[in-house]
């Protein structure tokens, strides 16, 4: 077995003995704990990071992001996805320096997290990986005693709190939000901090506390003079950004959350949520922050014809960025296929992001 997966199988081995939170780290109703203040060159090492990787500001850096996989320890579908994902992943991207997870990884079952857990100690995939909370990781409310789909029983016995303390445990990171630089470029994970449960009108919405808006305000303003893009992640999209996103907030904060990234314009915003296939337009989209959208491994969706993307069932997808010193490509992978479905190159120009309009499949 790996080092990785040694060190995954050791973390979720302590959450399978049962273990908890340190107390008083996890207080219901103080969302303020459940962030984490880094300083400039704080970050926490997930499963996976083994060294840190060369410093050097202008040295080209890739990496991987992956939205939506929906691995549920019965659903042999999007076990199987995920599985060719990484596997396609290997070989197209043998550089790649680091995985992002941006969000729904299951649906929150402790028996999801230990089949994610066993996939990743068995398939290869980058050095280090990356994970965000999505709305899928509080599904469990949504479930009986045995996994089965029971709305009438919600919260079904699930509490927020342990919803985010089985993601925690699983990760190994201290908080939902929370940051790490790779060659210098400073990458910035954000999580919801709460559910439906706090309020039905969340929804499926990311609740992003006052101390978390503030956290990033300060990184934000601490990075802008290093000139480097700056690349923040989230599982839910800004509304009326990315394709998919006009059906709803996205974000209880939307405003305060669009004001704080829009005044740091070198920001790159990665989402999911939406599972909009990347062979249509909005994928990326420049306005005054650069947005884009990552599909989804499990079950990409498709507006209208969609014979070049394959079948509903069979479709899987992700992306593939390259961050060289001047631009940032950002490619669309049919995992399906074994290729590329879209190619867009950025640019930072005049203060703002400019994308080439992607060369989409024939």
């Amino acid at each position: 077995m790996s080092f990785l997966g040694s060190l995954l199988r050791a973390a979720v081995c302590v959450w399978l003995l049962g273990a908890q939170p340190a107390a008083g780290s996890m207080a219901a109703g103080r969302s303020g704990e459940l962030w984490e203040a880094a300083g400039p060159n704080a970050h926490s090492a997930a499963p996976g990071s083994l060294t840190p990787p060369a410093a050097g500001r202008s040295s080209p850096l890739t990496f991987a992001v992956l939205s939506d996989i929906h691995v549920q320890s019965w659903d042999r579908q999007a076990i199987r996805k995920f599985e060719r994902a990484l596997d396609d992943l290997h070989g197209a991207a043998p550089e790649a320096e680091a995985l992002v997870l941006n969000g729904d990884l299951g649906d929150g079952d402790p028996e999801d997290y230990r089949t994610l857990q066993r996939l990743l100690s068995e398939r290869p995939h980058p050095g280090e990986i990356h994970f965000t909370l999505g709305n899928h990781e509080f599904y469990r409310m949504w479930h009986g005693a045995n996994r089965q789909w029971r709305p009438k029983g919600f919260p079904n016995g699930e509490t927020e709190e342990a919803a985010i303390g089985r993601f925690l445990r699983f990760t190994g990171q201290p908080k939902v939000c929370r940051e790490r630089s790779l060659h210098d470029r400073l990458f910035l994970f954000l999580g919801s901090e709460r559910y439906r449960l706090s309020d039905p009108s969340y929804g499926e919405d990311a609740f992003l506390s006052e101390e978390q808006l503030r956290w990033l305000e300060r990184r934000l303003q601490a990075e802008e003079p290093s000139g480097q893009p700056i690349f923040v992640f989230l599982h839910q999209p800004l509304p009326n950004t990315v394709a998919g996103s006009g059906r709803g907030r996205g974000v209880v904060q939307h405003r305060e959350l669009r004001d704080i990234l829009s005044r740091h314009p070198r920001v790159i915003v990665f989402s999911g949520h939406t599972h909009a296939g990347l062979g249509q337009s909005g994928t990326v989209v420049a306005d005054r922050l650069l947005s884009v959208a990552g599909s989804s491994v499990s079950r990409p969706e498709y507006e209208g014809p969609a014979e070049a993307s394959g079948s509903a069932d069979d479709r899987s997808e992700g992306l593939v960025v390259r961050v060289e010193q001047d631009h940032v490509v950002i490619r669309g992978r049919d995992f399906r296929q074994g290729r590329w479905i879209t190619r867009t190159e950025c640019r930072f120009e005049r203060g703002m992001w400019r994308a080439a309009a992607p060369d989409m499949p024939k």
